[in-house]
């Protein structure tokens, strides 16, 4: 249906009350007044018609997501517009309104295995952690620096290493990672606890960046009480998973498999299985490209009740991937003009 344009809805109403008055019979009077009456009555159509499309309008509220899109080597796609993405929620389209890079400063967890099982693996991954740190916490085009924390999980899961935007500061703690002698892996244990350190902080575009050593989990979580509130923290979650996939009937083995596959996905993350530790250093530096290189989406969303159960991104380019994490909500004092 379509509603008349302004223009349209002011000649309507001027014709009705701007035509000079002509003495004339009653019958005449009479016409004039039915026509007169008509005139205001399609005014009155028009002018509700106009203003129910201005108010189902002014309903629709704009949401943000943040997207990362890749190629099909993994690295960051530059340069893509509105007409580049497709938002859906609930497998429903949503009108792009915006494509900007998105300079919100990250609050970056990265956790690191430090189990027993990890021996072969901590010297490749202290080679790889610094340039990767550094790339992070360079100020980016808006003049923002993104805040890095290391934490390990070998036993129980501890800070190395708080947020800080000085990768010296950083440096310093993952000089303290070794490995544990008789330890297993805490890795669900340490997702929650980073997810309540974000609430503790306010993070509003929280990240977890884990690096696991495939071995035995010692979690007592279950994976169900690991991703719910993976989910409400709205983080990322990034897992780079080294060695061969463990496979296994412990409900423990069972509830991190679960958590690695359906973290990343659900999160707007990705996994990634590195059969050696040598390919860290690799991944990490391609992963801080995706990372400094996101886009902030807008997008309009009818205003409902019911909010949407999933929010799914994707691109109109072809050989591209996206991924998108819903802009956490922020309060009405600290949202930016």
């Amino acid at each position: 249906m379509q509603f008349p344009a302004t223009h349209t809805f002011q000649i309507v109403f001027a014709r009705s009350r701007l035509a000079p008055f002509k003495a004339g019979t009653y019958t005449q009077s009479m016409n004039d007044r039915r026509v007169s009456a008509a005139a205001l009555a399609v005014a009155a159509l028009c002018s509700a018609s106009w203003f129910g499309a201005a108010s189902l309008s002014a309903q629709a509220i704009q949401k943000q997501v943040y997207v990362s899109v890749v190629d099909q080597n993994g690295a960051a796609v530059p340069d893509l517009g509105p007409s580049d993405i497709v938002v859906r929620e609930d497998n429903v389209a949503r009108e792009v309104l915006r494509v900007a890079p998105a300079d919100d400063p990250m609050q970056i967890a990265v956790l690191v295995d430090t189990s027993q099982t990890a021996r072969n693996d901590i010297s490749q991954i202290r080679q790889a952690l610094p340039p990767f740190v550094e790339a992070l916490t360079r100020p980016n085009e808006a003049g923002r620096k993104n805040e890095v924390a290391i934490i390990s999980f070998g036993e129980r899961p501890t800070v190395m290493a708080d947020y800080s935007t000085n990768p010296g500061a950083l440096k310093k703690g993952i000089d303290r990672l070794w490995p544990l002698d008789g330890s297993g892996a805490y890795f669900l244990d340490a997702i929650v606890e980073t997810v309540q350190g974000f609430r503790k902080r306010e993070a509003q575009r929280p990240v977890i960046v884990a690096i696991v050593v495939e071995g035995r989990e010692l979690s007592y979580r279950m994976y169900d009480q690991v991703l719910e509130p993976l989910r409400n923290s709205s983080a990322a979650l990034y897992a780079l998973m080294i060695g061969q996939p463990m496979s296994g009937l412990s409900e423990e083995t069972r509830s991190r498999n679960i958590v690695v596959d359906r973290g990343p996905t659900e999160s707007g993350g990705s996994r990634e299985q590195l059969l050696t530790s040598m390919a860290l250093a690799g991944k990490l530096k391609q992963l801080a490209d995706q990372l400094t290189h996101q886009y902030l989406v807008t997008y309009a969303r009818p205003q409902t009740l019911i909010p949407p159960e999933r929010v799914t991104v994707g691109t109109t380019k072809p050989g591209l991937v996206a991924r998108g994490t819903p802009v956490k909500d922020q309060k009405p004092e600290s949202r930016r003009p």
